[in-house]
């Protein structure tokens, strides 16, 4: 609809207004995704790969190879382990917070001072935080193993980097540490979205403060739990920046991630382009079925019944409009 005044049309101004972030898009998201998608099907390697050819025999070689490869699915195991360890205890302390701040039975002072605290991490940098928990957790003379040592916890110092679990630990640990509080402002914002009068009529029927959580905060939630949920998943299944800083994937490629090991083999020697360009459609054709999961499970059967309902009585009112016509000509 155009809004017009004195005969000028104002909304060409929107599209003018959306040309930068379409032209951004363009540029930087869509022609690197199509030029990474055409480079999995193609033989470029090397530091002089300006002369590439696609594959004509088997065009999916690359991506056999990626599958096949032992160093893939090892670092696809790790990142799914690292995501859920990570989640897990993040998803439950955010919903745990938002049920605190957000409770109209029991008023809190100082809400705002601490939303800020438990955000805060997230406003760090990834690599500053992996140096920091890598100093933290340091071998042999570490602020950890200072306090497990002078504390009797421990006869001698553990070597936290070099032991494969303790290291998953460590890097689920800081993807919870950092991305908690930004989930919790997400939930909070959504429960905020929320009328307030079905919580004042929980109240009035005498709903406590778990039962009006469950029964009514986490059913209106759907939508923003999803949208964590994805969000979530695209970052867990994504995670570079702190396997990378934090032990490069080691020890024992234990930390190794699908992201790290794209990333070695495009730019850390190997400069097989095409095999990365394949493990990188291998992880985003990954992403887009178990988010196309995620949204079937948690899809609204409410809506969905209900839309069919009324498309079942356009039909039977089309249907009863047009025998009475026929009846009318008859």
């Amino acid at each position: 609809m155009k809004t017009k005044l004195k005969g000028i049309s104002y909304s060409k101004y929107g599209y003018l207004f959306s040309i930068p972030f379409v032209v951004a898009f363009l540029i930087f998201t869509l022609y690197p995704t199509v030029y990474t998608a055409t480079l999995g099907f193609t033989d470029c390697k090397g530091l002089n790969s300006d002369n590439y050819h696609y594959l004509t025999s088997d065009i999916f070689q690359n991506f056999r190879d990626v599958i096949e490869n032992e160093s893939f699915k090892k670092s696809l195991q790790n990142t799914v382990l690292i995501w859920v360890m990570n989640f897990i205890p993040q998803i439950t302390i955010a919903l745990l917070l938002t049920a605190w701040f957000t409770s109209h039975s029991n008023e809190i002072k100082g809400k705002g001072f601490f939303k800020v605290v438990f955000y805060m991490p997230n406003i760090i940098t990834a690599a500053t935080v992996a140096i920091l928990f890598k100093a933290i957790f340091s071998y042999p003379v570490g602020p950890v193993n200072d306090i497990l040592v002078s504390t009797g916890l421990r006869d001698s110092a553990f070597y936290f980097t070099n032991s494969r679990w303790a290291a998953r630990l460590i890097i689920a640990f800081i993807q919870f540490w950092t991305w908690y509080g930004n989930t919790m402002i997400v939930l909070v914002s959504g429960v905020l979205g929320i009328s307030p009068d079905i919580y004042e009529a929980a109240e009035i029927d005498g709903a406590n403060g778990v039962q009006t959580f469950f029964r009514i905060t986490i059913p209106n939630l759907k939508t923003v739990l999803l949208y964590t949920l994805i969000t979530s998943l695209v970052g867990g299944l994504n995670m570079y920046d702190i396997p990378k800083v934090f032990l490069n994937g080691g020890p024992d490629s234990s930390t190794l991630t699908t992201s790290v090991f794209i990333y070695n083999q495009a730019f850390a020697g190997s400069y097989i382009y095409n095999r990365a360009a394949a493990a990188s459609m291998i992880m985003w054709l990954i992403i887009v079925f178990f988010s196309a999961i995620l949204f079937f499970v948690m899809r609204d059967k409410d809506e969905i019944r209900m839309n069919k309902e009324i498309k079942k009585a356009k039909k039977e009112a089309r249907r009863a409009a047009k025998g009475g016509v026929n009846q009318w000509q008859l």
